[in-house]
């Protein structure tokens, strides 16, 4: 079974930030960060970088640009990744804004992946002994 793709749009800040970016689509845009304080704290909270310092970022010789790539293209390569960046089926609005922190944390180049919880392991002893009890039972 294929591990459970990590929603972007659970991370502090973010689902908030693409309900604002429906009101008003300008938030989309790379000129938002001035305005908007929340997308810098989102980033940093999530990757521990904001969108310009990852700007910033020497990228190794043999980056392949992902980032810049149409949203619709980065969907996959992030599912691929582990990562599922879409609401309803749709890349986020404000992927653009997240894009480069994420694949530089995601890669390791710069930045960090939000913290996961691993998951917890299914444990049926109790299960197990529930059975053999009530099979004890039915033989009485």
């Amino acid at each position: 079974m294929s591990k459970p793709l990590r929603r972007l749009i659970d991370l502090p800040g973010i689902a908030e930030l693409e309900t604002r970016a429906l009101m008003k689509p300008s938030l989309a845009e790379p000129e938002a960060r001035a305005e908007v304080p929340e997308i810098d704290e989102a980033c940093r909270a999530s990757f521990g970088l904001t969108p310009d310092e990852a700007e910033a970022v020497a990228l190794p010789a043999d980056w392949d640009g992902i980032d810049r790539k149409p949203p619709a293209q980065q969907v996959f390569a992030f599912e691929d990744a582990g990562w599922d960046v879409t609401d309803k089926r749709r890349p986020l609005r404000m992927l653009g804004h997240y894009a480069l922190p994420l694949w530089l944390a995601i890669r390791g180049v710069a930045g960090e992946l939000p913290f996961q919880a691993p998951p917890a392991e299914a444990s049926d002893t109790w299960a197990t002994g529930m059975a053999a009890d009530a099979k004890a039972f039915r033989k009485r």
